[in-house]
């Protein structure tokens, strides 16, 4: 503002316009533009303009249902499957007349902690002895019969042999791993693996086909090891473990006794938290050019584990998981009956 006042007395002074334009360091233009203002508005053109218009104050309404309509699917007519912050400042502007930015939006997820993008999985078991069965499980888990040895088994099944259809970019010091969206398929396999409840450790073998025949063999195989002792396998209703085959053997090994986790709920089962370890640290992230590759890794990375073997610390007791599940079951209810109105 000063060096606006010093131009307009410079020209007052008479002085010509580029050597003003020198004196202060500014361009021609600039002394031209400084007189005018001072000419229409006196004193007072040579303060500062205002930049930008006035701010716009949002309603309260509008971070109520920017809010309210995150915690809800998109109307079934709008096409969407959940929302993104511009869809949903679009809709707010067609259809309820709320005029807000995306950034806006934005700004409100993060002080809200809302995550609309993310989605998760449930299953409600339907079996009519649900809380028999979770007890019979998760009392092996705390409360193993004494001088017993708990097997948690089940299969794997088709796992894939994939490739890349050019080799795959290692890590580097300024870039991540590269590979290619598209793979080429070399087989399947099935694991079929047992866990110690007590002590991880992991016996595992591939087979490439599913069947009870098969399944009985490796049951053998994994009772061996503990020939005269009482043995309890923690099992998913699968039909390969009640096969005639199965069930005949059962009757020949008294001290071998099954027990069933409820139907939709094998993940009561302690190998499915195992399998889903391989599968991040392992098998999901390499690549095979055969099958025998495959088995090859899953076999070195089983006597891996075993060398570090720790077990799972189970700590949900019976009544609160089934406490919870019927609080799942009265939410889940309340939810389906408040979108069908």
């Amino acid at each position: 503002m000063a060096l606006r006042a010093r131009i307009v007395l410079w020209s007052a002074e008479g002085r010509r316009r580029k050597d003003i334009a020198q004196l202060a360091g500014v361009a021609p233009l600039t002394v031209d533009r400084c007189k005018a203002r001072y000419g229409e508005r006196g004193v007072a053109g040579l303060e500062d303009k205002r930049r930008g218009g006035p701010r716009t104050q949002v309603p309260p309404r509008a971070r109520a249902r920017v809010i309210a309509l995150t915690r809800m699917s998109p109307p079934a007519d709008s096409g969407l499957s959940r929302w993104s912050t511009r869809t949903l400042a679009d809709h707010l502007k067609r259809r309820e007349g709320i005029s807000v930015s995306w950034h806006y939006v934005a700004r409100i997820w993060r002080e809200e902690n809302l995550k609309p993008h993310r989605s998760g999985t449930f299953k409600i078991s339907k079996d009519p002895a649900f809380a028999e069965k979770v007890a019979d499980v998760v009392g092996l888990y705390l409360a193993p019969p004494v001088g017993a040895v708990v097997l948690s088994v089940d299969e794997k099944t088709q796992v894939q042999a994939l490739d890349r259809t050019q080799p795959v970019l290692p890590v580097t010091f300024a870039a991540t791993e590269k590979r290619t969206h598209d793979y080429v398929r070399h087989g399947t396999t099935n694991l079929f693996a047992a866990l110690n409840v007590t002590t991880s450790e992991v016996l595992g073998e591939c087979k490439p086909t599913r069947n009870g025949a098969n399944f009985l063999a490796f049951l053998k195989k994994a009772v061996k090891p503990h020939a005269g002792k009482e043995i309890h396998i923690v099992l998913d209703n699968l039909s390969t473990h009640t096969t005639p085959d199965v069930k005949a053997w059962l009757a020949k090994n008294p001290n071998v006794h099954f027990h069933f986790t409820p139907v939709g709920s094998s993940w009561l089962n302690q190998i499915e938290t195992w399998f889903g370890i391989i599968t991040r640290q392992s098998i999901r992230s390499s690549t095979f050019s055969s099958v025998n590759i495959l088995v090859k890794q899953i076999r070195d990375y089983i006597n891996s584990w075993n060398e570090n073997a720790k077990p799972f610390t189970w700590t949900a007791t019976a009544d609160e998981i089934l406490a919870k599940v019927r609080l799942v079951q009265t939410s889940v209810k309340k939810l389906v009956n408040s979108n069908s109105k």
